[in-house]
C-alpha cells in the first residue's frame, strides 16, 4: 500500500466566523485550540487524544451574540478537513465504534464513512449548560461535521447523571470510533471498502 500523507488545512471565512483548521489523521494526538470556548476546546482535545489525530483549530466568531455560529462552523470546517485528508478512502476500515464510560455515564458512538451524511443523536442532558456552554450546541457541532465529512454517525448516551460526564463520554467515544474507522487495514491494501467501488 502506497504511503500517502493524510493531512489537510482548511480555512472558512464568513461574516460570522473566521476559522482555520489543520489535521493529521496519522498523528499522535497533539492538539492546539484558540476558539474563545474553553469547554468546547476540552472536548475537541478528547477527539485528538483518543483518535490519535493531530488537530489545530483557531476560530474567531460573533461570541458577543452567542456561541452558535462559532460551534457550528468549527464542526463544518473540521468535517471539511477530514473529508479532504481521507482522499478516496481506499484501504480504510470504514466502520468504527466505541463504548466509553466515565463514572456513572456511558456513551456509544458508531461511525460509517459511507459518503452519505446522516446523524442519529440520542442524548438527554441533565443540565442545559456546563461551564457557561450551552450543551444544545453539541448537536449543531456534530451536524456540521457529519454534513461535510460525509459520514453516518450514531451517538447514544446510554446513561448518565453528570452532564460533564455525559458529554465527555460522547467525545471520547467519537475519537475512538474515528481512530478505528480511519485506520488503514493492511489486508485491504488499496481496495475500496465498498461493493460499489466508491464511497
Amino acid at each position: 500500500m502506497a504511503v500517502v500523507e493524510r493531512k489537510a488545512q482548511v480555512d472558512r471565512n464568513t461574516l460570522e466566523t473566521q476559522i482555520s483548521c489543520s489535521i493529521n489523521l496519522d498523528g499522535t494526538g497533539v492538539s492546539s485550540f484558540d476558539t474563545g470556548l474553553p469547554f468546547l476546546e476540552h472536548m475537541l482535545d478528547q477527539i485528538a487524544r483518543h483518535g490519535l489525530i493531530d488537530i489545530q483549530v483557531n476560530a474567531r466568531g460573533d461570541l458577543h451574540i452567542d456561541a452558535h455560529h462559532t460551534v457550528e462552523d468549527i464542526g463544518i470546517t473540521l468535517g471539511q478537513a477530514f473529508n479532504q485528508a481521507m482522499g478516496d478512502k481506499r484501504g480504510i476500515r470504514r466502520y468504527g465504534h466505541a463504548y466509553v464510560p466515565l463514572d456513572e455515564a456511558l456513551s456509544r458512538v458508531v461511525i460509517d464513512f459511507s459518503g452519505r451524511p446522516g446523524l442519529e443523536y440520542y442524548v438527554d442532558f441533565t443540565r442545559a449548560s456546563v461551564g457557561g456552554f450551552d450543551v444544545d450546541l453539541f448537536r449543531e457541532f456534530f451536524h456540521g461535521f457529519v454534513n461535510h465529512a460525509n459520514l453516518t454517525l450514531h451517538i447514544d448516551n446510554l446513561r448518565g447523571e453528570n452532564t460533564h460526564h455525559q458529554i465527555e463520554t460522547i467525545f471520547k467515544a467519537f475519537g475512538r470510533s474515528l481512530r478505528m474507522a480511519l485506520e488503514l487495514d493492511q489486508r485491504m491494501g488499496d481496495i475500496m471498502p465498498s461493493t460499489k467501488g466508491t464511497l
